[in-house]
């Protein structure tokens, strides 16, 4: 017989393109993805580049700031020293050493090396003057460097009188150029005039080493005598009796100047334009660094003279730049890029393959209808196994298809779902204008639901309310037009939502937290700045008035008066102080539950006997480390605040509670002590709460108080490395938190911590 022939096979048809077109198509991806994450790391490292800029300018223009203001002052100081000489160089040297040292210029003016007098002296009257200065008590007294000259001056007068200060004792400051020309201009001036670069008499010779020696400056006042015209040059010149001047140490100098961020710079200052060493006053250690990115420079007018301040950039203030975001930017990119190319390649690949299956299945349908009938089975099984809901509804609005997912979602099997008017799957408020619509929609086949998703609200079985998000497709019957719909419950994504929206606001909370804290932050640095400039005003003033009480007694009242004004000027500079986190604070371990007990008497009397006070200490409190003095006025001061909100009758809460902080915007993660002053009074509104830190603000009567409490308890708290939060709400009432970071070191045995110089 013969072999039967083998039937025949469908011939694959042959697809266009080439098989390297999905490869291509990646690397196109590839490319185009990458420029995207090089445009985002460049924008990422530009923005880091710009906040490193702006840091270093305000650096700079601070850093001028500070010089400035300390010149200003130490030009105060001297006209200071002439009110005090009254027109007379002619006074014995201990009442200049109490006069000095109730100045306590030494502490507060650092980089000055004294305040000392220089004496005019006639070339007539030389030995006669050197002869009464050795009758005082100076047995080697001689006004040097020794020659004849037209006119002498000496320094008669020098405090500390002392140390390296006795090599300038008598010196002729007029016999050398650079502090001629100074005295000079302030004597035909009557203003403060500031000296070239010298080196200093106190430096004392070159053999004592470079090391030893720094470049000096000295700052001089003229002092005319009493009830004698100064209207015009030559009238100053005729009344000039002497020169009450300063002399300055540059590294001492910039020394005080100091602060947190004083190795941010790398500081010159030169004596007019520079000019290498010769105008050199002062260099920081690493100033010569050339390979500094940012560099700018300034001049100030001292005393009439003018210095030229180069600064560069620091290698501590340039590390400080932000590389991590751009490298997190640059990494993520380049993975997302390579991920993104190989789905790119893979459904390439694969609807290359598809392509071949579709037209595999073209033939086999040609070949025979039972086909028909497996891919409806298939189509049926896929609507069954679909993650969303399927229903069809013809013209007349009845369901006539409804797949496994409906089920589940609405509460009914195919059987009870199939037949039934579609609008029983909406709430009843909202099936009159569905019906009204899809009359028309049935007629037209027109409808603004047809191919984007829309969400609206369906209901189940049991009246049950679902948000769900509904896929409208038209279908084309012969007596209208019905709908296929997919409908998908999108509860957990609302819920999602309404989570992610609660999240953006506590964001938002905390973006607020923290530019508040900026804000104080900034008050502060500037309230702090001028407190003690002020404070140190007062100092000058205060000396002079005992000076005065002890000389004249007949306006003792007046000038008592006048002390009691600059006693409490004081006592409002050592709070401003406080709200500035610059007052001198003497931590040690303190348990804040023993120091309350300590307090009992004493807070039971600031809260008055018609508040109820109750205090709430856990057993196993932890310690902390602050000033136990400092967070005892805090706490008096805000159970009186509690008091005057309920207005000396309510219900004061002292709670203690050990709090473990992993995220906050102000707080470093880390164990805090938190301390709750809570009142039942009236309570604040938002605006108010906002502002109850800053200083000077208050809502008290006037006269009832300053409103430095809470910005003393605030400048406290940061001081002490924690924070304190407000929380209040009108006709709820207020509480008070203060957080002190845990302690559990051993306790210091010396007070640490003194108020910055400015």
């Amino acid at each position: 017989m013969p072999q039967s022939q083998p039937s025949a096979q469908p011939s694959r048809i042959p697809l266009p393109g080439s098989g390297q077109m999905p490869l291509l198509l990646a690397m196109l991806v590839l490319l185009v993805t990458l420029l995207v994450t090089f445009s985002a790391w460049t924008g990422a490292k530009r923005t880091a580049e710009t906040q490193l800029l702006e840091t270093f300018d305000y650096r700079t223009r601070d850093m001028v700031f500070s010089i400035s203001r300390r010149m200003a002052v130490y030009e105060q100081v001297l006209r200071g020293a002439r009110g005090y000489l009254r027109g007379s160089v002619d006074l014995d040297r201990r009442d200049w050493d109490e006069y000095y040292r109730l100045l306590r210029l030494d502490q507060s003016f650092p980089g000055m090396e004294g305040l000392a007098i220089s004496t005019i002296v006639p070339a007539a009257r030389l030995a006669e003057h050197e002869a009464a200065m050795r009758r005082k008590g100076y047995a080697d007294y001689r006004i040097h460097p020794p020659g004849p000259r037209d006119m002498y001056t000496s320094i008669t007068h020098i405090e500390p009188f002392g140390g390296r200060n006795l090599r300038a004792f008598g010196y002729d400051m007029f016999s050398e150029p650079v502090r001629r020309a100074a005295m000079e201009r302030a004597r035909d001036s009557g203003q403060a005039a500031l000296s070239g670069k010298v080196v200093l008499v106190q430096e004392g010779t070159a053999h004592e080493g470079p090391a030893r020696q720094q470049a000096g400056a000295l700052m001089y006042l003229p002092v005319y005598r009493a009830g004698e015209l100064t209207g015009t040059v030559e009238q100053r010149r005729k009344a000039i009796v002497g020169w009450v001047y300063a002399p300055f140490r540059m590294n001492d100098l910039m020394r005080g100047l100091g602060g947190a961020h004083s190795t941010d710079l790398d500081i010159e200052i030169h004596d007019g334009d520079p000019a290498g060493e010769v105008t050199l006053l002062y260099r920081s250690q690493a100033a010569a660094n050339a390979r500094a990115q940012l560099r700018a420079s300034a001049q100030i007018v001292p005393g009439g003279r003018t210095w030229t301040i180069t600064m560069r950039s620091s290698a501590a203030l340039e590390n400080s730049l932000d590389t991590t975001r751009p490298q997190l930017v640059a990494v993520t990119g380049i993975g997302l890029s390579v991920l993104i190319s190989l789905v790119v390649w893979l459904l390439a690949s694969e609807r290359r393959r598809a392509l071949q299956l579709a037209h595999g299945m073209t033939l086999e349908l040609r070949q025979s209808h039972d086909q028909v009938a497996s891919e409806q089975k298939r189509i049926q099984v896929i609507l069954e196994t679909a993650p969303d809901a399927f229903v069809t509804v013809d013209a007349e609005g009845r369901i006539t298809d409804w797949n496994a997912q409906a089920s589940r979602l609405f509460g009914w099997s195919a059987a009870q779902a199939i037949g039934r008017d579609v609008r029983e799957l909406l709430p009843e408020d909202r099936r009159a204008a569905f019906g009204a619509g899809f009359a028309v929609f049935a007629r037209g086949g027109g409808c603004p639901m047809l191919g984007a998703p829309t969400e609206l609200t369906v209901v189940d079985s049991n009246g049950r309310r679902i948000p769900a998000e509904v896929t409208v497709a038209q279908l084309a019957l012969g007596e209208g037009f019905g709908a296929t719909a997919f409908v998908r419950d999108i509860s957990q994504r609302k819920e999602t939502e309404a989570r992610e929206q609660q999240r953006q606001q506590g964001l938002d909370q905390a973006r607020q937290l923290l530019a508040r804290a900026q804000k104080l932050e900034a008050v502060g640095k500037l309230t702090g700045g001028v407190a003690h400039d002020f404070n140190n005003i007062l100092h000058i003033i205060s000396a002079n008035v005992q000076l005065m009480l002890r000389a004249d007694s007949s306006q003792r009242k007046r000038l008592l008066s006048i002390l009691d004004a600059v006693e409490r000027g004081a006592k409002l500079a050592g709070q401003l102080l406080a709200f500035a986190r610059r007052q001198p604070l003497h931590p040690l371990e303190v348990h804040v539950g023993q120091l309350l007990e300590r307090m009992d008497s004493l807070v039971l009397r600031a809260a008055g006997d018609q508040i109820a006070l109750d205090k709430r200490v856990p057993p196993e409190l932890w310690p902390t480390l602050v000033d136990p003095n400092q967070l005892e006025n805090v706490l008096l001061n805000l159970v009186i605040n509690a008091r005057d909100a309920m207005e000396g009758n309510g219900r004061i809460v002292l709670a203690l509670e050990n709090v473990h902080v992993a995220d906050d915007a102000v707080l470093a993660p880390g164990d805090y002590v938190a301390v709750a002053v809570t009142d039942t009074g009236h309570g604040m509104p938002q605006d108010v709460a906002e502002r109850a830190f800053e200083p000077f603000f208050t809502t008290k009567p006037e006269g009832k108080g300053t409103g430095l409490g809470l910005s003393m308890a605030h400048g406290f708290a940061r001081q002490s490395g924690g924070d304190i939060r407000i929380a209040s709400e009108p006709g709820k009432g207020t509480t008070v938190t203060i957080y002190l970071p845990r302690h559990s070191a051993a306790a210091p045995t010396a007070a640490i911590g003194a108020a910055a110089v400015s």
